[in-house]
C-alpha cells in the first residue's frame, strides 16, 4: 500500500492519511499500491498478502475466510444452453456470506490503528460478518440495521455478542446515523462504500477464481449489486492481477440488480446511451431510488459506492440486468435442485441474470461465466419458503404415501 486516490476528483493522499473519504470533494478512496514492489516479492514468495493493506498476522485468522469453493455447474447451466457456468460459493464463510472477506480486513485494519470499538451500518449481512468475526477477533462491535432486517441475520448479530441497533428506518437512514455515531463517539466505522479497506477484502474473490480455474480468466464474472462495494472490488481483484503481469486480460464484470433497486444500473444506461468518452468521474450522478424488493442484501436507495460500481462496469465492458423479484424467487429453487447451493434472494439474482442474457442472446455458449452466490438463503428462509412450497402431508400409512406422491 501507497496511499489513496479520490475515484471521483482523482486527488490522492498518502499512505498515513487518517480519514475516510476524500478531504478536497468527499468522494470515496480507493486504496494504491506499488505494483513493481508486489511483483519483486512474489518472485520471492507467491502469497496474496502484499495485495492487502494490513499489517500481516503472527499467526493465523482465528477463523477461515475466503478459500471458498468454485463449483462447475454444468447441470445448471444445461437449462440456459450455456457449456461453462461456475458458482463462486461464498455461503461457506464464517457467518455464510461473502461480507466476511471485507469484515476480516476492516477488524485487521482497526487492530492496526488501535480502534476499540467497530461499528457498521448493514442491510443484515455486513452486521452479522462483522459480529461473527469482531467475537473470534476479541474485538468491540455495533451494528446498526434497519428494522426490517431478516430475523436470521439479526439473530446471527445477536448471538454473536454485537450491540444491534434496529433502527426505524431503512438502509440508508442506518447508514446515516452509523456516520453521526461514528463521528460522535470516535468508533472506527466499517460501512460498506466509505470504508475503503472494505473493498480491499472483497477483492480477494478474485484471487481465488483464477487459481481455481488454473489461473485462467473468466470470460465475465455476474456479481448481485446493491451499494456498489462488492462489483468494485471485484474489478480491483482482476486489475491488481494484470497490474503484476500474472494475467494479461481482463473479465467483464457485470451488474445485477432487482428491478426496483437499479440506481446504478440507470447510471451506467444513461451514460452509454449518452456515448459518453473520457468522463469527468467527479460530474458523473447517480440518481437516489427508492428501493423495495424481496433482495434485501441489494435493496439500497443511495449507493455508497456507487460510482466506483459504474467505473468497473463501463471499464470492464460489463452489462447492466435489472432482474424482476418474482425472476429471482424462481432462482433459488433452480440453483438449489441443480448444484446443492442454497442462495438468499441477492444470491440468486445473479443466476436469474444470466438466464435472461442467455434468452436475450448476449451471452455466447462457450463463454466461461462466473455467478457470484454471495449468501446462503439460510439468512432469509421467509422468502426463500415462498419461492419453493410447502412439504405434503401424510398420514401414518403407506397408502398415505402413494397417495401423496400421485398427488
Amino acid at each position: 500500500m501507497n496511499g489513496y486516490q479520490c475515484i471521483a476528483c482523482a486527488e490522492t493522499q498518502a499512505a498515513d492519511f487518517a480519514g475516510f473519504v476524500c478531504p478536497s470533494c468527499g468522494g470515496n478512496l480507493d486504496i494504491t499500491y506499488d505494483y513493481e514492489a508486489i511483483r519483486e516479492e512474489l518472485e520471492r514468495n507467491f502469497d496474496f498478502a502484499p495485495f492487502l493493506p494490513v499489517s500481516r498476522l503472527s499467526r493465523p485468522f482465528p477463523l477461515r475466510v475466503g478459500g471458498t469453493p468454485l463449483i462447475d455447474a454444468q447441470h445448471l447451466g444445461k437449462i440456459a444452453g450455456l457449456r461453462n457456468v461456475y458458482l463462486k460459493d461464498d455461503t461457506l464463510n464464517p457467518s455464510a456470506s461473502t461480507k466476511d472477506r471485507a469484515s476480516a480486513i476492516a477488524l485487521r485494519r482497526a487492530a492496526d490503528i488501535n480502534a476499540d470499538v467497530v461499528a457498521v451500518a448493514s442491510t443484515g449481512n455486513a452486521g452479522s460478518s462483522m459480529a461473527c468475526l469482531a467475537a473470534a477477533t476479541g474485538q468491540n462491535a455495533i451494528v446498526f440495521v434497519p428494522e426490517s432486517a431478516p430475523l436470521a441475520k439479526l439473530t446471527q448479530a445477536l448471538a454473536f455478542g454485537a450491540t444491534v441497533l434496529a433502527v426505524r428506518g431503512n438502509y440508508d437512514d442506518a447508514f446515516d446515523l452509523c456516520m453521526a455515531a461514528c463521528d460522535e463517539f470516535g468508533w472506527f466505522n466499517r460501512s460498506t462504500g466509505y470504508n475503503p479497506f472494505t473493498r480491499e477484502g472483497k477483492k480477494t474473490c478474485a484471487y481465488e477464481i483464477w487459481e481455481d480455474l488454473g489461473r485462467r480468466v473468466p470470460d465475465r464474472v455476474v456479481v448481485p449489486t446493491g451499494d456498489g462495494n462488492l462489483l468494485s472490488g471485484m474489478w480491483k481483484g482482476w486489475c491488481d492481477l494484470k497490474a503484476v503481469g500474472l494475467i494479461d486480460r481482463l473479465p467483464k464484470i457485470d451488474c445485477v440488480q432487482s428491478e426496483n433497486s437499479a440506481a446504478i444500473s440507470h447510471a451506467v444506461q444513461q451514460l452509454r446511451d449518452e456515448g459518453s468518452t473520457n468522463l469527468d468521474w467527479s460530474e458523473v450522478i447517480i440518481d437516489k431510488v427508492r428501493a423495495t424488493t424481496v433482495a434485501d442484501s441489494i435493496s439500497v436507495n443511495r449507493p455508497r459506492d456507487g460510482l466506483a460500481a459504474v467505473k468497473a462496469i463501463i471499464q470492464s465492458g460489463g452489462e447492466t440486468i435489472m432482474v424482476a423479484d418474482k425472476e429471482i424467487l424462481a432462482a433459488i429453487p433452480e440453483i438449489a435442485q441443480h448444484t446443492g447451493v442454497f442462495a438468499e434472494p441477492a444470491a440468486a439474482a445473479s443466476w436469474a441474470a444470466v438466464r435472461q442474457l442467455a434468452k436475450l442472446k448476449k451471452i455466447d455458449k462457450d463463454e466461461l461465466v462466473v455467478c457470484l452466490i454471495s449468501g446462503s438463503g439460510l439468512k432469509d428462509i421467509a422468502n426463500a419458503a415462498t419461492a419453493v412450497g410447502q412439504p405434503l402431508t401424510v398420514g401414518l400409512t403407506i397408502d398415505s404415501v402413494s397417495e401423496a406422491l400421485a398427488r
